[in-house]
């Protein structure tokens, strides 16, 4: 069975739980922050890197960046494009492809990586290949900002068993952590009448030390991290690990 991640039919089912609403409205204020903190010139080069269905990517050519989006669900960039195209965005170009390959050389100004996309792979070695190929597609100058849920942020908040219900539609959550506190494995499962569907995540959790130094170790400089995208400390009311680096 292919892993989580690659599986077509968990991000359709669970895209409406994922990206509600309000986080589609949240992305224009997101890329304000991001724009704050990573000082980024007008008109630049972004890349959004497991860009989903194109929140920010569409919410930043909107304001006139030139923005390569990549995701590999199908689904997501087709209804991205779409949108795209009803409103006329012709400075951003989405790609189909898996993070660990894609690499385009010294060609971005800001390389995004947003919503705990970095960590999905079993072995590290390949986190390591998508932070090189960040490195690689980044330019002299250039700025990387990743936003995951730090393990430090977890372990304030970790809560095993969750469940929710919206329009009569139920979603339960059970979390086990394990490796000695390196990787989370989630069941999500969505309960619609007599329709039950689950499906199982896992992923790597980074402290903040852990994922600087690998930005590090990788060759990008001033590396920084905070506890939210509007700047504030990463500390005990931190609500996301950020990470800012720039490439020298």
């Amino acid at each position: 069975m292919k892993p989580w991640h690659e599986q077509d039919a968990f991000w359709e089912t669970m895209a409406n739980k994922m990206f509600t609403p309000a986080m589609w409205q949240q992305a224009a204020t997101d890329v304000d922050h991001i724009l704050r903190l990573a000082s980024v010139p007008a008109g630049g080069r972004v890349l959004d890197l497991c860009c989903g269905p194109g929140r920010h990517s569409l919410e930043l050519a909107r304001r006139g960046f030139l923005v390569k989006a990549v995701d590999r669900t199908r689904i997501y960039i087709e209804r991205a494009q779409a949108v795209a195209h009803q409103e006329g965005l012709g400075s951003v170009t989405f790609v189909l492809e898996d993070m660990r390959t894609f690499r385009e050389t010294e060609a971005f100004d800001l390389v995004l990586n947003l919503f705990t996309s970095f960590g999905y792979f079993d072995d590290q070695a390949e986190d390591r290949q998508v932070m090189r190929n960040i490195y690689d597609s980044t330019r002299s100058g250039g700025k990387l900002v990743i936003d995951v849920l730090g393990k430090e942020v977890l372990a304030a908040k970790f809560r095993p068993h969750d469940w929710t219900e919206e329009d009569g539609v139920f979603f339960l959550e059970d979390r086990v952590l394990s490796r000695d506190w390196s990787w989370i494995e989630t069941r999500w499962i969505r309960i619609d009448g007599a329709q039950r569907t689950e499906f199982t995540l896992s992923h790597r959790l980074y402290s903040a030390a852990e994922l600087s130094s690998l930005a590090s170790e990788i060759g990008f400089a001033d590396v920084r991290v905070y506890g939210s995208l509007e700047g504030i400390p990463y500390d005990h009311e931190a609500s996301r690990l950020i990470l800012l680096a720039v490439k020298e």
